[in-house]
């Protein structure tokens, strides 16, 4: 058995191939599992990461907006959407592979093109609630299309009924508790509130978050626990001690990236996140409540699709980043963090929306292509 993924550009897009890479692995040892990305991409590098064969093409998206600089870029990118169909139809012929599954990313396109045309086996995995561009295109053409959130649904033109699976997360999302987590991570026994901007760190969100904990860490009843990003930290922490915050105060912890999420997350009582599709999920899984403040920076303002799913499921907050200030990030955690009813119903509420087997479920369709290739 032979299970190519093509999927990448972002973390959102390669995580949950390499989730469902490695269920197949655990399940069947002896299967060959290969994945096509853009070479020099992130994938290229968390591939080889996870210990699985890569094969990359030399492909570009094309740019919406149109000016003279985007003009020239699309021009390249028609010259390799060329050289990346023919790179792609090659490696399929040598891979041979009997299912091909495409996680999104504009690299996924050509790859899934194709192998529908060299008639293999085709599935899609959607992880946002409004589409990207590459999946509209792909849908027609594939044989299985799964959706993280049934909102997708009415944004597609969908020959047959979708599958929908949810966002696989990974195992230690899964398996531990609040109590383990804080004991593990030597935490007092106070709410703790874990924020985050992403692994590079949003401006907005450090400078609201900046304004919460000095309004709010002399009082001693909240834990802080934040990532600035990787290009943020030294700002921030100097902005702290400017602001007179004591840095050695049992409840402030700052990183510039969180390396055990899974962990941090369970800990947590309230989470300040951007709203991706994986966060959500995780959310979810873990049962959460949440403040979310979607990036406005992504194709089709799809953050902002996926935070008001969760919104109106009643597991969180939406703070569009053009309303964020400090004093609207003070008020709503306000609002939420000491009222323990509050806090229940929205973890509840998120615990209510997850999918905690979206692995076995995309498992689950990519046996049923394979078992009728």
């Amino acid at each position: 058995m032979h299970i190519l993924f093509a999927g990448g550009g972002t973390a959102g897009h390669i995580n949950p191939a390499l989730a469902v890479a490695q269920y197949i692995a655990k399940k069947h040892p002896d299967a060959k599992i290969s994945y096509i990305g853009k070479k020099g991409g992130m994938e290229e590098r968390l591939v080889a990461a996870a210990g699985f064969d890569f094969y990359g093409i030399d492909v570009a998206g094309f740019q919406r907006k149109l000016t003279v600089k985007n003009v020239v870029r699309n021009i390249s990118a028609a010259e390799k959407a060329l050289t990346s169909s023919a790179r792609s139809k090659k490696l399929l012929k040598q891979l041979a592979p009997d299912v091909v599954v495409g996680t999104g990313g504009y690299v996924s396109g050509p790859v899934l093109r194709q192998a529908a045309k060299l008639g293999i086996k085709t599935a899609i995995h959607e992880q946002n609630a409004f589409p990207g561009v590459t999946t509209k295109m792909l849908v027609p053409l594939v044989d299985t299309v799964m959706l993280a959130m049934v909102e997708a649904k009415p944004r597609l033109k969908l020959k047959k009924a979708p599958v929908v699976t949810g966002n696989p997360v990974r195992e230690d999302f899964l398996s531990i508790s609040k109590q383990t987590a804080r004991k593990e991570m030597g935490l007092p026994d106070m709410p703790v509130l874990l924020s985050a901007g992403g692994s590079l760190g949003a401006a907005p969100i450090n400078n609201a978050v900046l304004d919460l904990i000095t309004a709010k860490w002399k009082n001693n009843d909240i834990l802080f626990l934040h990532a600035t990003g990787k290009g943020g930290y030294d700002n921030f922490i100097k902005e702290l001690k400017n602001r007179g915050v004591d840095l050695n105060a049992p409840n402030i912890i700052i990183k510039d990236y969180i390396d055990n999420m899974g962990q941090c997350m369970a800990a947590a009582d309230l989470v300040i996140a951007r709203a991706g599709a994986i966060t959500l999920s995780e959310l979810s899984v873990c049962g959460k409540p949440s403040i979310l403040i979607p990036s406005p920076y992504v194709a089709e303002n799809h953050q902002f699709h996926n935070a008001m799913s969760l919104k109106r499921a009643g597991a969180a907050e939406v703070i569009e980043e053009k309303d964020l200030s400090g004093e609207k990030l003070i008020n709503t955690v306000e609002n939420i963090i000491h009222n323990v009813p509050k806090l229940i119903q929205m973890g509840s509420s998120a615990k209510e929306n997850a999918i905690p087997d979206a692995s076995k479920r995309i498992y689950d369709e990519i046996m049923r292509l394979y078992t009728t290739h």
